[in-house]
């Protein structure tokens, strides 16, 4: 043999630890490509899922031998994966062949005619047989006689009666017979289940650990009294009641061990005090305001009753603000409230710029699933117009002072299940408001406006989207009525396709200055698209104006949205069809998903 000259020695070092170093990755490298035919879909899955071969396709350490292992066991692991859905006499054929870095592993099956369920015998006793809670998830049973049989089906109502048992005090509820009968020769299933409700628990005793805040107030954030039934999603409202409150950092609210003597279920609330202030500052951008800044200042807790204090600063283009907001809680302190709320600022709302500053004392109440909120505006302001008017309009009438005493009453329907002292933007609102002489305001009139949003689903991924806004005044001389309670449309969430409050009556000079009236309508069809995505196509009309007739404003317009688990955040590119030559507009919004 010829050896390498000396020189070369160092190359083909380097040259023979190349190969090593390839060589060996290549026998760990060794993989299995396990393919299923002969069925589809959730069978396809759920036979991958079973199967031993998938789930070490990729192990370091793979030979044949480990590999003919794994394949006997794949027939009978197939035939488990096919049970659950009543195939119970599926053939099995695998099959291996070797192949570029390792090997193929063919798994074919013939599932066979499947069991079907031919009696569900399904019952309830004991005192709690007859409760709407459990005869509801009888009625609404996934097992359906003469159907295929599905394991799911039948777990799922074990389920579905054990929890609807448990949530709602029968806590020793337990099944004298659960069975699941296959006969594979004769293709048939029967499920036979008892369920045996034991007493029904009521809520005993509750301890609340905290040494703060008045146990008053902390036992009004209770959505269950002592001696009521026992009901878990009672104890989860509370939950989220004293989380909301803000009060606490962490609270937990635990069901201690039952008393089988009493039929009892004592509570704990333990808790840990939050800290008193908090500051927020937030920056962002939207067509309507656009630059936004927002600095906020709260102290969670004055006193130990509760009161708290706020302050929040806005800049944009529309609004420069100062507000402060002196809040008591009320009765039920998770959905009332009495509040003092002072306002100084400029807001600018069409070509009318207003300044001042407005007081509310404020009462919020729920009644039923309406939140009632009794309020009395006392509003001093200047409003104001542009100075390039011509010829320019006098200053006496352009920039009046007023002095204005505005009592109102709202009213707003609730979710199921709301826990929050304020309402959601969204929704059916009525407000009913107004002032006259008599209360020493300076001018008389009476306001009245409802909005509406609502969603319906049309089936699969599509939604209809349908939103309204109605607004009516009666006022004595409308000159003297300030802008805030004048009427104006357009924007984000009015008639897209225009910029914010620019639809509006106009004076002698061209400014607009709202108007007596408004109607809005919207319809928006949305598809759910991949990635938390959604496509929709809408409809817009509305306008302010001053009498009833007079012309609607139209606007079409196509969006994207892409939904987050609390907001969603979309983009809706919109054009006037109403009036021609106007250029496309785009709109970008934030709409929480409740």
């Amino acid at each position: 043999m010829r050896v390498p000259p000396m020189h070369m020695l160092p190359i083909v070092r380097i040259l023979l630890l190349i190969l090593l170093v390839t060589a060996v990755p290549a026998a760990w490298s060794a993989t299995i490509e396990v393919r299923v035919a002969g069925v589809e879909d959730e069978l396809r899955e759920n036979v991958l899922a079973f199967l031993s071969l998938k789930r070490y396709a990729n192990a370091p350490d793979l030979d044949e031998e480990k590999v003919a292992r794994l394949l006997r066991r794949a027939e009978r692991e197939a035939r488990s994966a096919l049970k659950p859905f009543g195939y119970y006499g599926a053939e099995v054929v695998t099959s291996l062949t070797e192949q570029e870095g390792g090997w193929k592993a063919v798994i074919a099956i013939y599932p066979g005619p499947a069991v079907r369920l031919v009696d569900a015998d399904v019952r309830l006793q004991g005192p709690g047989r007859d409760q709407p809670f459990l005869t509801e998830v009888l009625k609404a049973s996934p097992l359906r006689v003469g159907e295929q049989l599905s394991h799911a089906d039948y777990d799922r109502l074990k389920s579905a009666l054990q929890r609807a048992a448990a949530s709602n005090g029968y806590l020793d509820a337990s099944w004298s017979r659960a069975e699941l009968r296959v006969d594979p020769e004769r293709l048939e299933a029967r499920a036979l289940l008892t369920l045996d409700t034991g007493e029904r628990y009521r809520f005993g005793e509750t301890t609340i650990e905290q040494d703060f805040l008045d146990p008053g107030l902390v036992r009004r954030y209770l959505r269950y009294r002592q001696g009521d039934w026992y009901d878990a999603t009672l104890l989860l409202r509370t939950q989220f009641a004293l989380d909301d409150s803000d009060y606490f950092s962490v609270v937990e609210v635990l069901p201690q061990t039952r008393d089988r003597d009493t039929l009892t279920v004592p509570i704990r609330i333990t808790s840990e005090k939050n800290k008193r202030n908090r500051y927020r500052i937030g920056a962002g951008y939207a067509t309507d305001t656009e630059l936004r800044v927002l600095l906020g200042w709260t102290n969670r807790q004055l006193n130990a009753r509760g009161h708290r204090l706020s302050a929040l600063g806005r800049i944009s283009t529309p609004e420069q603000s100062i507000e402060l907001d002196y809040v008591i809680p009320w009765e039920d302190p998770a959905l009332e409230k009495f509040s003092t709320k002072l306002v100084l600022g400029v807001t600018k709302r069409g070509d009318v710029e207003t300044r001042g500053a407005s007081l509310r004392p404020s009462l919020t109440q729920v009644r039923g699933r309406w939140q009632r909120v009794l309020f009395a505006n006392l509003d001093y302001t200047r409003d104001s117009l542009p100075d390039t008017t011509a010829p320019v309009p006098d200053p006496a009438i352009a920039q009046d002072r007023t002095l204005l005493l505005v009592p109102g009453i709202s009213f707003a329907l609730l979710p199921p299940g709301f826990l929050d002292a304020e309402a959601v933007d969204r929704g059916l609102l009525a407000e009913l408001l107004g002032s006259a002489s008599a209360l020493g305001s300076d001018s008389n009139f009476l306001r009245l406006r409802v909005r509406d949003d609502r969603r319906f689903a049309l089936g699969g991924p599509w939604n209809l989207l349908v939103r309204g806004e109605i607004g009516a005044s009666a006022v004595g001389d409308f000159e003297e009525l300030p802008s805030q309670y004048r009427f104006f449309a357009g924007g984000d969430r009015s008639v897209r396709g225009y910029g914010l409050n620019e639809l509006s009556p106009v004076d002698e000079f061209g400014n607009k200055v709202g108007g007596r009236h408004k109607l809005v309508l919207s319809v928006e069809l949305e598809r759910a698209l991949p990635r938390n995505l959604a496509a929709a196509v809408f409809l817009d009309a509305g306008n302010a104006f001053n009498s009833w007739g007079d012309r609607l404003e139209y606007s079409a317009g196509v969006g994207v949205r892409y939904r987050l688990p609390f907001l969603s955040v979309g983009i809706d590119v919109a054009q006037s069809i109403s009036e021609s030559g106007r250029s496309p507009r785009i709109h970008l919004n934030f709409t929480p998903i409740l």
